[in-house]
Formats: C-alpha cells, sequence, structure tokens
C-alpha cells in the first residue's frame, strides 16, 4: 500500500544523520543491517529511506524509449519504444500522451515509481552521440511533446524526470565543457523546453546537466537553478544526473536537492563537517531534505510492483506499432510507394533488414520484450512471394553480438582469477555474449575485484573464416574449444564503448564449418583489473565486456549479390544506417557519413534497379546520402523499438498513410550545419556562435539548401 508521513513532522523528528542522507542517493552496503531489503544488490536507483518515520526508498529507472528497471545486468525485458526523433517526428501530442502512458505502467510493472525522461536537449549539430533521445530541433515543438509524454507518463502517478538541464548538447568532454551562449540563445532555444514544460506540465523531478553554461557547472549554479523555482514558480525536486555532482558546499547552495545515485561523493560526512563549520546553514539542509521528502511523499502513493515483472500486452504490442508507422517520414517518393499485394518475387537487401536497430546507445539501452525485423514483417505482408535476400554491405562499427547462433551460455563468478584455486560464488544464465556488470551483486562476491567465465555453445549457420571481436572494460580473453583467438588482456587500447571506459574491439578469426557447435569462453576481469592507464576515475564498478562475431565475406561480391537479387525482383527493398554503435550515450559521432561500403551498395542497386527499389535508412539523426538524386523512393525509418519491422512495414504496404514529418534539417553535408565550426570541446570550451540560428533558423536566414527540410 502506498504509505503516508507528514513531511514537517518527519523532517522536525529525525536526527540530523538521517536529514543528510536523504540528500544522496541510497548508500547500499552501509544500510545493510539496518535495512535487510536493500541486500538484494548493489544499489544505483533507490533513494533513503526512515523506515521508523515510514519514509519509503524511491526507485528511479532509465530510459528515455523504455524502462529498463534497475539492472544493465540480467534483468526484466521490457517495451522499448522508438527514439526521442521518431517520436517527435510524429508531431502528434496526443500519441505522445499514449507513449507516455505506456512508460508510466512499464515503469509500475519494474517497481518504479520515477521514470528518468524525457530527454529534450538540441540537436544543434547532427553529430551529437544523444540526439536521437531528443524530440526536435526546434524549442516549441520539443517543449510541446515533451509536455504531452509527460502528462501521460504522470497520469499514471509515475513522476517523470525532464532532463538534462541543460546545454548537454555533445558528448565530447560532457562533464567538464563549459557552453558559452548568449543569454538571448540561451532563453529562446536552449531552456525554451524546459520553460514550456514548466508551464504546462509541471513534473515532478528535474535532472541537471553534466557541463558548465558560461562558466559554471549547472549543479552548482544558483543563477540557473533559482530561475526554475522564482522566475518559472516551479519547484521540482533537483536532482544530479549520474555522477554529475562537482561539490558539496556549491551544490548545496544553488539548490540541488539529491545527489545521484549512491554512494556519495561529495554529501554525507562532507555536509555535516560544511555546516558544523557554518559554510552550509542549517536552514539549507533543511530545506533540501524537506524537498527530497515531498518528493518521497508524491512518488509513494503509486502502487508499484514489489518485484520488477513485465507486461507485453496485446494492447501495448498495438501501441508501439502504431507510434513507428506513424513516426515513418516518406522522404521521396516517385511513384513506387505503396507497394502492390500481388508481388511474386521481392528483393530484400541490407544490413539491418534481419537485424532491425530498435534502439540508439548508451542509457536508452533495454533488453526487449522482442523485436521484429523488416524481414519477417515483409514474409508476413507478402506470404506467397519469393523472397531474394542478401546483406549487401555490413554496417556494424563494432562487430554483432552472438544471439540467435549461442546456446546454453551461463557466467561464473569468483573471486580469484583463472589460474588459481577459484571457488564459485554464483551462476547467471545469458542469452547473448554482451554483458555490463554496473549493478550486478551476488552475496560473497568481491565487487571491487572479481573474475567471470561466460561458456556457451556457438553453432554457426555458414562455413568459412568467422571474425570475432572483444572490447572490454576491464580484462578479457576469448576461447574457442580451449583456444586462445584474442588476447584483450595483455595490452589494451581505449575506445568509445560502455560510457567511454572500453577497449577499442580487438579481433580474431577461426575457420568454422556449418552446424558444428564450438564451446565459446570468454575470461573476463572486472573494471579494476585494466591495464589502461588513461582510464581515470571509474565512475561505475564490475566492468563490461561485448564479444561479436560475423562470417568474413568479401565486399565486392556481397554487393554484386545484391545487385543481382534487385536486378531479378520485381521490387527491392534495402534497409540499412546506423545503430547503437554508432549512436550512443558516451561519444559523439566524427561524421555524418553510412558506414563504410554502405553508399556504394546502394548507388550499385539504385544504378541497376532505381525504378523499383526502396531505400529504407535506420538512423536517429540524419545521415549523407549522396545517392539520393538516383533515388525514387527513401524512407526514414528511425530507431523503432519493438515493432521496428511491422511499423515500417505498415508504410511500405499501404496500411499506413506516411504522415510523419522530419523534427529536425536533414543537411546536404555535415559542413553546412550552422555548428560545424563550433562544435567539441576545444581548451575545455564550446562557443555556441550560431546564437539562435541553430536548425532551420539557420538555413532559412542564409538561404542554404538542405537536403530535406525541417517539417
Amino acid at each position: 500500500m502506498p504509505q503516508t508521513f507528514d513531511v514537517e513532522h518527519v523532517l522536525a523528528n529525525i536526527s540530523e544523520q538521517d536529514k543528510i542522507a536523504l540528500l544522496s542517493g541510497k548508500t547500499g552496503n552501509e544500510l545493510w543491517e539496518r535495512h535487510p531489503l536493500t541486500k538484494a544488490g548493489i544499489d544505483f536507483w533507490h533513494t533513503h529511506p526512515i523506515p521508523e518515520f515510514n519514509v519509503p526508498s524511491i526507485r528511479a529507472t532509465d530510459g528515455p524509449n523504455g524502462i529498463r528497471g534497475t539492472k544493465f545486468f540480467a534483468g526484466i525485458p521490457a517495451a522499448c519504444l522508438p527514439c526521442g526523433t521518431a517520436l517527435g517526428a510524429t508531431w502528434d501530442r496526443d500519441l505522445i500522451y499514449q507513449a507516455g502512458e505506456l512508460l508510466g505502467d512499464e515503469c509500475i510493472a519494474k517497481g518504479a515509481h520515477c521514470w528518468l525522461g524525457p530527454t529534450i536537449n538540441m540537436q544543434r549539430a547532427p553529430l551529437g552521440g544523444r540526439g536521437f533521445e531528443s524530440f526536435a530541433e526546434d524549442p516549441h515543438l520539443s517543449g510541446i511533446l515533451a509536455k504531452s509524454i509527460i502528462l501521460g507518463c504522470e497520469s499514471k502517478g509515475v513522476i517523470s524526470t525532464v532532463k538534462h538541464f541543460v546545454g548537454n548538447d555533445q558528448e565530447h568532454e560532457r562533464r567538464a565543457v563549459d557552453v558559452l551562449v548568449t543569454q538571448r540563445a540561451l532563453r529562446e532555444i536552449y531552456l525554451r523546453p524546459f520553460q514550456i514544460v514548466a508551464r504546462d506540465a509541471k513534473p515532478g523531478a528535474l535532472m541537471t546537466s553534466y557541463n558548465k553554461i558560461n562558466g559554471k557547472h549547472v549543479v552548482e549554479d544558483e543563477r540557473m537553478l533559482n530561475l526554475i523555482r522564482e522566475e518559472w514558480k516551479w519547484n521540482p525536486l533537483v536532482m544530479s544526473d549520474w555522477y554529475g555532482t562537482y561539490t558539496t558546499i556549491d551544490s548545496m547552495k544553488a539548490g540541488l536537492d539529491l545527489e545521484m545515485p549512491g554512494v556519495s561523493r561529495y554529501r554525507g560526512k562532507f555536509i555535516e563537517s560544511a555546516v558544523q563549520a557554518r559554510l552550509i546553514k542549517q536552514s539549507t539542509v533543511d530545506a533540501r531534505a524537506r524537498k527530497v521528502l515531498e518528493f518521497v511523499k508524491q512518488a509513494s502513493q503509486v502502487q508499484v510492483s514489489e518485484v520488477e515483472r513485465g507486461r507485453d500486452f496485446p494492447e501495448d504490442r498495438a501501441l508501439n506499432r502504431k507510434l513507428c508507422a506513424n513516426s515513418i517520414v516518406l522522404l521521396k517518393n516517385e511513384g513506387i510507394l505503396p507497394f502492390p499485394r500481388e508481388i511474386k518475387k521481392i528483393a530484400l537487401i541490407g544490413s539491418h533488414m534481419k537485424c532491425p536497430a530498435i534502439s540508439g546507445g548508451g542509457s536508452a539501452s533495454l533488453e526487449p520484450y522482442y523485436s521484429v525485423s523488416l524481414y519477417d514483417a515483409c514474409r508476413e505482408a507478402l506470404p506467397n512471394a519469393e523472397v531474394l535476400y542478401q546483406v549487401g554491405a555490413y554496417a556494424h562499427k563494432m562487430l554483432p553480438v552472438i544471439d540467435r547462433l549461442l546456446s546454453n551460455a551461463i557466467i561464473q563468478f569468483y573471486n580469484e582469477p583463472m589460474g588459481k584455486e577459484r571457488h564459485l560464488i554464483s551462476t547467471e544464465p545469458v542469452s547473448t555474449t554482451a554483458f555490463q556488470f554496473m549493478d550486478y551483486y551476488a552475496p560473497g562476491l568481491n565487487r571491487a575485484l572479481f573474475w567471470a567465465t561466460l561458456v556457451g555453445d556457438f553453432t554457426p549457420d555458414t562455413s568459412g573464416i568467422w571474425d570475432f571481436g572483444l572490447s572490454v572494460f576491464g580484462t578479457a580473453n576469448l576461447y574457442i574449444d580451449d583456444e586462445l583467438v584474442i588476447d584483450n588482456t595483455t595490452s589494451q587500447t581505449r575506445g568509445t564503448a560502455f560510457f567511454g571506459k572500453g577497449t577499442v574491439e580487438v579481433l580474431g578469426s577461426k575457420e568454422l564449418v556449418a552446424g558444428t557447435t564450438y564451446k565459446v569462453r570468454i575470461e573476463f576481469g572486472s573494471a579494476n583489473t585494466t591495464t589502461m592507464k588513461t582510464v581515470g576515475m571509474v565512475n561505475f564498478g564490475g566492468g563490461a565486456a561485448s564479444l561479436g562475431a560475423c562470417l568474413r565475406m568479401n565486399r565486392e561480391e556481397m554487393i554484386e549479390n545484391a545487385v543481382e537479387a534487385a536486378t531479378e525482383a520485381d521490387y527491392t527493398i534495402l534497409c540499412t544506417g546506423l545503430n547503437k554503435d554508432w549512436e550512443s550515450e558516451g561519444f559523439d559521432r566524427m561524421h555524418m557519413d553510412l558506414p563504410p561500403g554502405v553508399d556504394e551498395l546502394i548507388s550499385k542497386v539504385l544504378k541497376a534497379a532505381a525504378d523499383k527499389t526502396v531505400i529504407v535508412n535506420q538512423s536517429g539523426t540524419p545521415v549523407t546520402m549522396p545517392w539520393a538524386d538516383q533515388a525514387r523512393c527513401i524512407v526514414q525509418g528511425w530507431y523503432g523499438g519493438n515493432e521496428t519491422g511491422h511499423g515500417i512495414a505498415d508504410v511500405l504496404f499501404g496500411e499506413v498513410n506516411p504522415c510523419a514529418k522530419l523534427p529536425l534539417s536533414w543537411p546536404v553535408d555535415v559542413k553546412h550545419n550552422p555548428a560545424y565550426l563550433n562544435y567539441a570541446s576545444v581548451g575545455g570550451r564550446v562557443l555556441y556562435g550560431e546564437d539562435i540560428y541553430g536548425g532551420y533558423r539557420f538555413y532559412e536566414r542564409t538561404g542554404r539548401e538542405v537536403l530535406f527540410p525541417f517539417g
């Protein structure tokens, strides 16, 4: 049942230690004896409880396009909604409200009282790593859609946490970068979506950004946080982004209520010392604790599941399919779509045809209930047609994680490395060869330093040389039938994986026979075993690894086979694009191009069969399309969530009228975008030199042509 308490009574009677403990996330180990329920795992998502006064612990959860729950590893599958730019492309307030309702229901199923979303930062350039999370380049459109999804979510009693306030528009040096922006641009562009939300939705919480604005980190800037409460008359709980607090005294005085996550790095005993030294007033501590208690009281009114569980109801699937279909933008169509139902032979080509990109990476990633590929959706739509399938060109940045060809896979955890006498601590079943242990705990496991062994059966479906790629935060080696194939322990080079903490992908290969089962084994050491010297402060423990595999194929041959299929077929769908390896939290894109070889594939297929070929691009933000003039039909498919294949197919086969519109401008070339000369951190600063002329405002004012315009 929802718990009730009187905020002022609690505040007047709890100890000073409890007041201070309320101001950061639950501390995990320190509370086990007092609160046995926390023994379920390392805590990353909860507020501090005070059971003596009936004050519960409130659970928050990611992410922008689905509710992951509390676990990055061995978590409960979830509904994956289309990405932010896809939702933005609907321009449909009522539909986005329904998306918010679904997110609220998913939170309740995952036992969460607070949703960490939506993201409403600006896509000031097409290269931002998290651009796909936000709705639009226009602040009004972004604010109105954010209002709708927040009201939908909060109608279920779940609190929404709008983020990231403000200027978190790039990933490069996001914790350090000083955003230099005029007051007019700050107000009219970057603050405006938050102001609309403050006026029309007033969600219960707001998350600060990592960066500085004009010389000061937002999290400790009284000017920025007072703006919300005094000028806008909106008084949400203000929480930090995860590990986005940098000071004790300044952030307390500025108005940061809650440092997340626990264990606190800047509060706790440091606040106690600051109060004793009269550097922080007691009234400030009380004000922050009061706001947290008000948040807890509001959040605890919703009855959430006591255990994390899934939903996956037919009505949820139907809504997700509608969201995806209504996000599909028909960029160009010269008489090809909709497809007739009498197609006898269709060519289905492309890297994304059987492996749909359902989400971007980072905080947006989750384990979906299921995913529908465009290949399967087309087979459903044309049950009697002959299908000619070709990959044509790989589009992965890292080799695809092994899943459908993997069986009987488990991970075993130890406190001792391989080669010593080991004692098994725990065993977890897995379905893929990718894992992230930032919040994994088992009784007896030494979180600071542990080892794990993943073993499973890999049965390739094609004979030939298979390439394997291993990236790790920690250390890892790959063995196939006990033969060392990849050593990512002895020498390591930093890459972009795992929020920028992982190594580059190290490659190895082995000749395999189709249908033969091989024993795959990864020997893994946790984060603190890393040999990299440039990792710096480790923000989360446990570590992570990702093993991918792919049949080695001749690039020219792949393209030739695709062209032959397109020539022979009545119609061709070529589906390709980016994925979570290219667009993710933790890094920005280096360029706007599609993966190597993809443009060549598209150009040659169009040269052979442009009059009967539809190009479907999956990405969260714009990509270069040097072949656009050749194409007669181009469809923007975004990252479409669970129902990606069905949503795209519904448009291609005329079940849904393609009424979506671009929520951002699509430049011909990356050099044409208004932030091109002022993007990324240089000397710890980034100048928003385009001022108010971001996106379509710039293209209209300068008369510069775009490939496809906003709207």
